[in-house]
């Protein structure tokens, strides 16, 4: 547009040439005029003014031409500007936005690297005490290389002298075990020699105090009756009336208890058996925190306590003499204590299972019968701790009991009442008495054996029978599964026993009705029942023992 604006002024330029033409012509003529007149000069300059008129409106129309010609390209150039400013500000303004972040993110690295630069001066001071360390250690190092070198050497000798010692230490070994074992055999033999010896002393000393109190009685009974009083006591004797003669032995009716006088908390966990000293007021208990306890009937106290036990106490005995109290424990052991000062006597291991029940001879106080889920009954020598012979039962004996100073009985899971001569270890006589026995119990006079069993039904036997001549049971009164133990009264008139109702149960064994007086006060399952000699009634569950009079 320019251009051809260009090329249109120069096409116009040759009037203005021409009119310059005139402008320079018109002196000529004005002096013409001038010569000519003073009218002509007037007229000149009035043509002249009219053709700069002329010039100007024309200047002014090519301007405006020219003006509109060139308004779109001035526009078009003037919008990009425009546009570009507001972007330019805006790049202006994001570009002081990161240069404003890039002065504070300048700042953090000027920080951070200054705390590098103090890590890095740390690092190397520590490094330095580091290269100190590994200087002293390696120092170390080879004094203790040098000194495990002499000790390797050390070693090596001292492991052929181990070498040598333990060489002579088998043959010394060994020979040691011959000797041993000859010594074994040699015990075997002397012990056998002098249990035999013993077991016929023994014999000879029965027979004697036996012929010798035989003789005392016919000479006091020859003395004191005629002919009517002896034929009365022989009487008496094949009945079964009259007792075997015990010292402190009362020949009273024992009467019915019916009131609780003492309660006492024995043992944590509860209480697993109770039994009487003979005679006396004493009460001896065993339970689950592996003590036996001897209290007093008559006032609660605690008396003594029986440490050492291992395991629960499953069932107690006590000498005839009173001097020693056995406890059967669930470790498979026995343990024995003399009452007196509670030392531990001896601790009987033999059987392989838990031991059920034990019970020492009323005749020969250092003979004790022991029963284990084993099969196995044991008789032991009290005073040797060792046990003299053991009965394979052939089923599991859950309790037994002395009958005399040779015959025991014993009650099984197979549901026989047996009786066992413990001198030749046979069975002399066997009944059936329950579908498991779970208890027995032997009266003061020998006269009867009183059964539980797992029926629920207390039977007694006539011992020179072995016929029941008794049935005890209630409604409600369930056996306490292996471990219920009832009891005779010391007049052998009265049956106790517990129940899992928490009641105790006493039957007359001379009533025909067979109604129990029931003692009522325990909280759970009555486990244990004695009888004292003197009269209480003590009955044991399994947080607490009462005593009943």
């Amino acid at each position: 547009m320019d251009r051809k604006g260009r090329r249109k002024g120069r096409i116009e330029r040759p009037p203005a040439q021409k009119r310059r033409s005139h402008r320079h012509c018109a002196p000529s003529s004005s002096s013409s005029l001038n010569s000519g007149g003073g009218g002509g000069t007037v007229v000149e300059a009035e043509a002249g003014r009219e053709a700069i008129r002329r010039a100007l409106r024309s200047l002014r129309r090519r301007h405006l031409v020219e003006e509109g010609a060139h308004r779109p390209a001035i526009e078009a150039l003037a919008r990009p500007f425009a546009a570009q400013a507001v972007e330019w500000k805006e790049k202006a303004e994001k570009h002081e936005l990161e240069l404003q972040q890039c002065y504070k993110a300048q700042s953090r690295l000027s920080e951070q690297l200054v705390a590098e630069i103090e890590e890095g001066k740390a690092s190397i001071a520590l490094l330095k005490e580091k290269e100190t360390l590994i200087t002293t250690l390696q120092n170390e190092l080879e004094r203790t290389s040098e000194e495990n070198i002499q000790l390797k050497q050390s070693l090596e000798e001292k492991t052929c002298a181990l070498d040598l010692l333990i060489q002579e230490h088998q043959t010394v070994k060994a020979e040691l075990e011959q000797a041993l074992t000859k010594q074994k055999v040699a015990e075997d033999e002397n012990r056998n020699l002098i249990d035999r010896w013993m077991l016929e002393k023994m014999k000879d000393a029965d027979r004697l105090n036996e012929a010798n109190a035989m003789y005392e009685d016919m000479v006091l009974k020859l003395k004191s009756a005629g002919v009517g009083g002896i034929q009365h006591n022989a009487l008496q004797e094949a009945d079964g009336i009259i007792r075997r003669s015990e010292t402190g032995y009362l020949d009273m009716e024992t009467p019915i208890p019916s009131t609780c006088r003492i309660t006492i908390r024995a043992h944590d966990g509860g209480c697993g058996s109770i039994i009487f000293q003979h005679n006396t007021d004493k009460l001896i208990s065993g339970g689950q925190d592996q003590t036996v306890k001897i209290w007093s009937a008559h006032t609660g106290a605690l008396n003594s306590t029986l440490q050492g036990c291992l395991g629960s106490v499953n069932d107690l005995a006590v000498t005839n003499d009173n001097k020693f109290v056995i406890a059967a424990c669930s470790s498979n052991k026995l343990f024995v204590w003399e009452v007196n000062g509670g030392r531990p006597r001896h601790t009987l291991t033999g059987h392989t299972k838990n031991v059920l029940s034990v019970d020492a001879s009323w005749v020969k106080s250092c003979v004790l019968a022991s029963s284990s889920a084993d099969h196995t009954i044991k008789i032991w020598d009290l005073q040797t701790g060792f046990c003299k012979s053991t009965i394979m039962s052939g089923s599991t004996a859950n309790s037994l009991a002395f009958i005399d100073g040779d015959i025991l009985c014993s009650g099984h899971r197979d549901g026989h009442l047996r009786l066992w001569d413990i001198r030749s270890g046979k069975c002399t006589s066997q009944t059936f008495a329950h579908l498991d026995v779970s208890s027995v119990c032997v009266s003061r006079s020998k006269n009867f054996i009183l059964t539980s069993g797992k029926d629920n039904v207390h039977n007694l036997f006539d011992l020179k029978t072995m016929e029941v001549c008794g049935k005890f049971n209630a409604m409600g009164n369930r056996v306490v599964g292996s471990w219920g133990r009832p009891c005779i009264s010391p007049d052998e008139n009265s049956i106790a026993a517990g129940a899992n109702d928490g009641c105790v149960y006493i039957w007359s064994r001379l009533k025909k009705d067979r109604v129990p007086t029931i003692l009522q006060g325990h909280s759970s399952s009555v486990i244990s029942s004695a009888w004292c000699g003197l009269g209480p009634l003590a009955t044991a569950d399994k947080n607490h023992i009462y005593i009943w009079t």
